[in-house]
């Protein structure tokens, strides 16, 4: 039976991988995409453009069987580290108990390599996040911690880029953790573990979404 998947995060490098894998996959039935501007229609495709600051308690197009969110930000993009933690942090939580309350039993997170309450402040808001999805109890919860994404992004991150170059350079005396990975790499595992039978929690580190 062809199941229906909420992916958050549709515009983004991952999620739009995610995205367009979904859709050309026979064993899903409907993407939910919630984005803030339209995204280019497929029969497959439902696109409701609700607001992200008062998402409601319930609706119909909440109510999926799993969750893939591939949200996320920079603190120079969202201006400051309280809007950064509320798009990487209190939006894929919220998402998740409003989808959960609405049947949702799975939950995939992109989360981040490093992910720590020990780490900087990004590292400490994605052990944030993870720790809030997981306290909203779906029967199957799993992050992925991918490193270094390789791949071009519809607006430029500077920083980004000059470290990618020089992880590519230095890709094979890198542990394989470290190495950057395509974010098409990313989507697909993201998809597959959503779709994939079973409960409990897993995490899927970068070295292994290879």
């Amino acid at each position: 039976m062809a199941i229906r998947i909420l992916l958050a995060g549709a515009t983004g490098a991952v999620g739009g991988h995610v995205l367009r894998l979904a859709l050309a996959d026979a064993r899903v039935g409907v993407v939910v995409a919630p984005t803030r501007r339209p995204l280019t229609a497929h029969p497959k495709l439902v696109n409701p453009m609700p607001d992200f600051d008062a998402l409601p308690e319930q609706a119909d197009w909440l109510a999926v069987d799993a969750v893939i969110c591939a949200l996320g930000t920079t603190i120079k993009a969202a201006g400051s580290q309280a809007a950064f933690a509320a798009v990487d942090r209190d939006l894929p939580i919220a998402l998740a108990a409003r989808a959960k309350r609405c049947g949702a039993r799975v939950f995939a997170l992109n989360s981040s390599l490093g992910a720590s309450h020990k780490g900087s402040f990004y590292q400490r808001t994605k052990a944030e996040a993870e720790d809030g999805i997981r306290a909203v109890g779906f029967d199957r919860f799993v992050i992925v911690r991918p490193g270094l994404l390789d791949t071009e992004r519809a607006t430029p991150r500077p920083l980004e880029k000059v470290a990618l170059v020089i992880s590519r350079a230095l890709a094979p005396l890198l542990p394989a953790r470290y190495r950057p990975v395509a974010a098409d790499a990313v989507a697909r595992c993201l998809l597959e573990q959503a779709m994939m039978p079973g409960s409990g929690d897993l995490i899927v580190e970068s070295d292994d979404i290879r």
